[in-house]
């Protein structure tokens, strides 16, 4: 699957189940880490453990299962890397502290905000 179609892929799951403020930064000339940055928030942990567990699904669907998946102790703040798109799902707290968005403000975004 290439970087974008699994972008797609991420972007069409986290929409379906009404992810908040999505973001999609493209980092491959920053990083050799991954290819694109997703951020979205989610309203309450439930919310957000439903994200991550549609996302996981959606992905082990399109035979390409997550690296890893971290912060599911919580759901406050969920991590998962799926190797060329890293997905943060977040709820509205934590994203407001960490602005991840801030880190990566100079690059440009394939989309601004999402509600």
């Amino acid at each position: 699957m290439t970087p974008e179609a699994l972008r797609d892929l991420v972007i069409e799951t986290l929409e379906d189940l009404k992810g908040r403020d999505l973001v999609i930064l493209p980092v491959a000339d920053l990083t050799d880490i991954t290819d694109y940055m997703i951020l979205t928030t989610g309203t309450s942990n439930r919310h957000v453990k439903s994200l991550v567990d549609r996302l996981v699904e959606a992905a082990k669907g399109a035979d390409h299962p997550p690296r890893g998946v971290e912060g599911r102790e919580t759901n406050e703040w969920v991590l998962v890397d799926l190797g060329d798109v890293l997905v943060h799902v977040m709820q509205a707290e934590p994203r407001r502290f960490y602005d991840l968005e801030r880190l990566w403000r100079d690059i440009p975004t394939d989309s601004e905000s999402r509600v």
